[in-house]
């Protein structure tokens, strides 16, 4: 195929492709007799590769390394990877179904109202912690108010009992500032980042002193793979936090802050 119907494959433009070329992040094939470059299936695997790498927040740098990584394999190899990649994904869909299934179970049960998915303490808490500007932020607060609303009524009276003591103390507002902070700042960072694991060690001993009180360590299905569907909207050092996190809460290897 020519570069017109590679990047039409692709949805992007032809400068698009170009540019990746122009980077080094997208190799150009040599031209042929006719004088055009012809491009193949492993020059569309590539392209799409970039592209998604880049959508999840990694630099053109980034993305190239990993993509160079696949110039040495063999086509099937290259497919079975995509496979694999694909066959998460579907996992991570039907997991928060799973979820949505539920929250919609309750709603029609009458144990939520069409305006009443979150406790008033919760969503004082976060009108006390919020920070407009901060995509974290953001993401944290719809994940509260998911988890909080599929919360069972008995235990519901007791985490909202514990919104209401963090909205009510402006140091925990503070930290709650801190802890956005650094996290939007791991958004063009690497996965493997030297600040991810002082980030979740803190976040994960915050949790522990102030909102797992209970003597249980939390709900049965916490777990590495449970949190993946919520993480699809961060950045890859953002979700390596999040998923340090969840493995510190469920082993309780978290000390007090």
């Amino acid at each position: 195929m020519r570069i017109g119907e590679l990047a039409a494959l692709l949805r992007v433009s032809t400068r698009t492709v170009r540019h990746y070329h122009h980077q080094g992040v997208l190799p150009e094939p040599s031209r042929r007799a006719n004088g055009y470059r012809e491009y193949g299936i492993r020059d569309a695997i590539a392209l799409a590769r970039v592209r998604r790498l880049v959508e999840l927040g990694l630099s053109l740098e980034e993305a190239g390394d990993l993509v160079a990584d696949d110039r040495g394999k063999e086509l099937p190899e290259i497919l079975a990877g995509i496979d694999a990649d694909l066959a998460r994904q579907e996992r991570e869909i039907r997991a928060r179904r799973s979820r949505l299934a539920e929250l919609l179970r309750q709603a029609e049960s009458g144990a939520l109202g069409p305006d009443d998915t979150a406790s008033s303490e919760l969503v004082a808490f976060l009108r006390k912690v919020d920070v407009p500007s901060s995509k974290a932020a953001a993401w944290d607060r719809d994940v509260l108010v998911l988890l909080d609303s599929m919360t069972p009524a008995p235990d519901r009276e007791r985490s909202s009992a514990r919104f209401a003591t963090l909205a009510a103390d402006p140091a925990m507002t503070a930290l709650g500032h801190d802890f956005y902070r650094r996290l939007d700042e791991l958004a063009g960072a690497v996965p493997d980042d030297v600040r991810i694991e002082p980030l979740a060690s803190a976040l994960a001993a915050y949790t522990t002193e102030h909102l797992l009180t209970d003597p249980t360590p939390g709900p049965p299905d916490w777990s590495a793979e449970s949190v993946e569907p919520f993480l699809h909207e961060l950045a890859p050092a953002q979700a390596e936090v999040i998923r340090q996190v969840v493995r510190l809460l469920t082993d309780r290897k978290v000390s007090t802050p």
